[in-house]
């Protein structure tokens, strides 16, 4: 492979000639051969936004040269559109805050610059990576930054995921409603529930998961760019500190605004664990919603079987005609994976020291991660599962009319003594409830009839 020698301030350091990378980059590149994993697209595409966002800054503060300034931005561009993505090669487990990811930035930025202006790579003439496109800028204002931008650009595909599922479980819950079926705790028979009910409550956690994230995501529109290396904005002037917001809000379509307080916000990155948090507290709906469905959909022969999960691949490879909830189990994988994310998050935010916290990297990784795996998966088990979905009403209807749980509903006219007791009876002859209750002339057909009916079952208030 052709190689051109640059140099930094510890020496000569061999590049691949045709590299938009340099220097600071190939070392990175050597000291960390850590994972194989590279910066996640959307993090490229918010670091180039930002880049852009600062050249126009310091044109319109008078501060870059026109002809460079143009030149960085439309390099920018192609980065954030993705075009330059084969030459952002840093690990994702790198230097602390995030450097080497920035200058690898900064080196693509600038090499494409010069070219555009009619320069060779790695000439670093008339552009500089650190002169021209990090100027008024430092690693730790611009890192945390990129962090929110990446995450609120993966919100938006994240929601609307998130949207879909709720509204798929809204769907089944109003197909349905008319099903009877008993209801159990402790995975004890317990009083009739509606199919309808269980799938509407399903609709209804997600619909609070995803408030809650979306109140976790609005943290992520302030920003600290512009407090350069510690907060203080040393190196930044006031006009760039002011358009950088402006151009960053224009550019990246959202909401953004300045810190409150740029130290604090260079410290501090409970915001990523607040949005993370949220993605957990999400995971574990699922998880607990999907166990349901593999316990529901149990079977065919021989388990609860009360609904059917779509088919989608065969599930064994000795067993012939077995299928398996094979989509439920995905999401569980997924929802195990974010959870455990998001203790490295909460890791690494605790691990901020002074004026700054080093650990932001993997942070980024975790958290970009769990958004896209997210999104990836709500979006499969919504369409591949939860809308194919059936339900056996026969099945249903027998569990309801042999559980224990029936006799709840005569207590307050039987007391609860006399109602224990049928329930035991039940249970040590086989005899059903209703059954007993009638052999026993505890209540008339019609009284019996009248506290049973599947409405009264199901709704609040006393039978009568």
């Amino acid at each position: 492979m052709a190689e051109r020698i640059e140099r930094d301030f510890l020496g000569e350091v061999k590049v691949p000639a045709e590299a938009l990378y340099g220097a600071q980059t190939a070392r990175a590149v050597e000291n960390f051969p850590i994972s194989g994993l590279r910066a996640h697209p959307a993090l490229v595409w918010a670091i180039g936004t930002i880049k852009q966002a600062a050249a126009q800054a310091h044109l319109g503060a008078a501060e870059l040269p026109e002809e460079l300034a143009k030149a960085i931005s439309q390099a920018s561009a192609e980065v954030a559109a993705g075009k330059h993505n084969d030459h952002f090669v840093v690990d994702v487990y790198q230097a602390g805050a995030g450097t080497s990811f920035n200058m690898n930035a900064n080196e693509v930025i600038a090499n494409r610059a010069n070219e555009i202006l009619g320069q060779p790579r790695g000439a670093y003439k008339p552009v500089h990576p650190n002169d021209h496109v990090n100027m008024g800028q430092s690693t730790n204002d611009l890192f945390p930054t990129a962090m929110r931008l990446a995450g609120l650009l993966l919100w938006k595909e994240l929601d609307e995921a998130i949207a879909r599922l709720a509204k798929a479980f809204e769907e089944k819950a109003e197909e349905f409603d008319g099903i009877i079926k008993s209801g159990r705790t402790h995975l004890q028979d317990a009083v009739p529930i509606r199919l309808g009910q269980e799938f509407g409550a399903y609709a209804a956690a997600i619909a609070k998961c995803r408030a809650r994230i979306c109140r976790a995501c609005q943290e992520l529109q302030e920003l600290g760019l512009g407090g350069s290396a510690v907060g203080t904005g040393l190196n930044a002037s006031p006009a760039y500190r002011k358009n950088v917001i402006e151009e960053l809000r224009r550019l990246a379509g959202f909401d953004l605004r300045g810190a409150d307080n740029y130290i604090e916000l260079m410290q501090n990155t409970d915001a990523f664990v607040e949005v993370s948090g949220a993605l957990r507290s999400l995971a574990l709906n699922l998880l607990r919603i999907c166990g349901d469905l593999r316990l529901l959909g149990s079977g065919p022969m021989t388990g609860l079987a009360e609904i059917e999960l779509p088919a989608v691949q065969p599930g064994s490879s000795i067993m012939p005609g077995k299928v398996n909830p094979v989509m439920a189990e995905m999401m569980a994988m997924v929802s195990f994976q974010v959870i455990g994310n998001d203790a490295a998050i909460a890791m690494a935010c605790q691990a901020g020291q002074l004026e700054l916290n080093v650990m932001m990297p993997v942070m980024a990784h975790n958290l970009l991660g769990s958004m896209t795996i997210l999104t990836n998966s709500l979006r499969a088990l919504s369409e591949r599962c939860i809308r194919g979905l059936t339900a056996n009403e026969e099945r249903c209807r027998q569990y309801a009319e042999r559980s224990l749980g029936l006799v709840t509903a005569l207590s307050p006219r039987l007391g609860y003594h006399q109602a224990a007791l049928i329930a035991k009876e039940a249970l040590a002859t086989g005899k059903s409830i209703r059954q007993l209750v009638l052999e026993k002339g505890l209540l008339s057909p019609e009284e019996l009839e009248r506290l049973l009916s599947p409405q009264s079952l199901t709704e609040p208030g006393v039978p009568e």
